[in-house]
């Protein structure tokens, strides 16, 4: 009977431990799911940005009015630039026409646009945009490896021993750091005109003429082809009016002494021919 009831007692420990570990692995499992549930909800975090990662526009406007006071509708215009928090560029302007350059904030691009219709009468509106968002990227990533290769070298040229090693570190260090700032500039330039957009506003008394569209055909390659010649000879004729002065001066000269010695030889040849 003690034989039995040992035989059995282990029976059941057995069993037990086998229900233990089946049991084990769907409770590893719930552990588990959450884990791998919170790394693809980070991952998907991570991805989200890159997909909708805002678009970096340079966006430029030409603006043509036709106003009958041409300095009065310039100074509005400077107005609603600045009033926006902008600020007038290069300005050019008579009594009768005028133009100015203007810089507002890319965001109110199109409002101050659309408010110039206050100033004068709108003869032609146009709004352009540039997506520089790969240049942005490219540059930025130039700069973070520029300025990796800079600390290394920075660390080489401090454990530098000897003269010739600090010497040619410094050269290579200086340049690279002549290239990191290059980039920075690019990179705060582009940063710059996305940020600020251009608005260029061109009044004039009577409304001004649009761009004529460039003519394809016989007679305007004709005329460009003759536009091209024209330009060749006035070169031409520019570039021998510059080397005149030199030819005189120095071609005089050499003509008198080619002279002389071509009559030298006439009258040499002269006495032993006598």
């Amino acid at each position: 009977m003690l034989a039995v009831a040992t035989a059995g007692c282990s029976s059941n420990m057995s069993g037990g431990g086998t229900a233990a570990q089946d049991a084990a692995p769907p409770q590893a499992a719930q552990q588990k799911a959450p884990q791998q549930e919170k790394q693809e909800n980070n991952a998907g975090q991570a991805v989200q940005p890159v997909q909708q990662q805002e678009r970096q526009l340079v966006r430029t406007a030409t603006v043509d009015l036709r106003s009958d006071d041409v300095l009065k509708a310039i100074g509005q215009v400077k107005d609603r630039a600045t009033a926006v928090g902008g600020f007038a560029g290069q300005e050019n302007s008579t009594a009768k026409s005028g133009s100015v350059t203007v810089r507002v904030p890319s965001s109110e691009l199109d409002r101050v646009v659309k408010d110039l219709a206050s100033v004068g009468e709108v003869t032609r509106s146009e709004v352009r945009s540039e997506d520089v968002t790969d240049q942005l990227v490219d540059v930025e990533a130039r700069i973070a490896t520029q300025k990796a290769s800079v600390e290394r070298l920075r660390v080489l040229f401090e454990r530098a021993g000897t003269t010739a090693e600090i010497a040619q570190i410094e050269a290579e260090l200086t340049k690279r750091q002549a290239e990191l700032e290059s980039q920075q500039r690019r990179g705060e330039s582009l940063k710059g005109k996305v940020a600020m957009a251009t608005l260029t506003v061109q009044v004039a008394t009577v409304p001004i003429a649009p761009p004529k569209p460039e003519e394809a055909g016989f007679l305007s390659a004709l005329s460009g082809g003759w536009s091209a010649l024209l330009a060749v000879l006035n070169g031409i004729l520019i570039a021998f009016g510059a080397l005149l002065p030199f030819l005189v001066a120095l071609g005089v000269p050499a003509a008198v002494v080619i002279y002389l010695l071509r009559r030298r030889r006439r009258v040499t040849r002269m006495n032993e021919a006598g």
